[in-house]
């Protein structure tokens, strides 16, 4: 079973097609890649598939469960985590605290707990530092766990999204843009991440991303959306050779 289908997605605003009749299929486990210039529709799928935006038409399934039309809270709920392509950080948070927040899906107290300070309230946020803790470690980033998140440099910051992103312990995560505004060894190391987190966290990972070396060295199939349409789709190496999208995309 995939663990992403969408099948006839459309959605318009102001009398205009912004996605027209999209259709993906994303295996469990897989790296899977959208691209395609600005405005072509990437990020308006990605809201799409959080319930930022609800479709006028069209079915989406994640392991098996409709999702579509869900709120947003469902279907991070449901399996479904992502980042953004201008980083959404807790700033003034220590960076503890950010991943904590992502937590919560899975770790709760009641109202009475919190504020009479009972032990069920210390065994969860103990529980809760402990998980937090794990996660930052995976991504070097325990040693920095008091720092306000504003504080990290940039591409920590964008590790620390990640995590927090994990937090919600998702089946599939969505990564906008991740390598928006890194240079080129930080996009090398983010790279390595995405493949770690593939593969230590048994991940299904979708990406929006401009970055054809990241693009080239990371995904295994892409989908090129032009205008709302799909252009292409199929195993990378085979989309990046395809001639219309070497001419709309690539030829320079």
């Amino acid at each position: 079973m995939a663990m992403l289908e969408v099948k006839n997605l459309s959605i318009s605003f102001g009398g205009l097609k912004a996605v027209d009749d999209f259709n993906i299929t994303v295996e469990k486990g897989q790296l899977y890649g959208l691209i395609g210039p600005n405005g072509a529709g990437k990020t308006t799928i990605f809201n799409l598939l959080t319930g930022v935006y609800k479709p006028d038409c069209g079915r989406i399934t994640l392991d098996g469960t409709d999702i579509t039309g869900h709120r947003t809270a469902a279907i991070n709920q449901a399996g479904i985590a992502r980042t953004f392509q201008n980083i959404r950080l807790f700033k003034d948070l220590s960076v503890l605290d950010n991943v904590k927040v992502g937590l919560h899906n899975h770790y709760r107290y009641s109202t009475l707990e919190g504020i009479f300070r009972l032990p069920s309230y210390y065994r969860t946020e103990k529980a809760m530092d402990e998980k937090a803790m794990e996660l930052l470690k995976v991504f070097d980033l325990d040693g920095e766990f008091a720092f306000k998140a504003s504080n990290l440099p940039y591409g920590k910051q964008r590790k620390l999204e990640i995590a927090r992103a994990l937090a919600t312990e998702p089946k599939l995560l969505l990564l906008d843009e991740p390598a928006a505004g890194m240079n080129p060894n930080e996009t090398e190391e983010l790279m390595k991440t995405i493949r770690f987190v593939r593969d230590h966290f048994d991940m299904t990972v979708l990406l929006i991303e401009h970055d054809m070396k990241l693009v080239s060295g990371i995904c295994e199939r892409l989908t090129v959306l032009n205008f709302g349409h799909m252009l292409a789709e199929g195993p990378t190496s085979e989309v990046l050779n395809n001639p219309q999208v070497i001419a709309a995309y690539l030829g320079e």
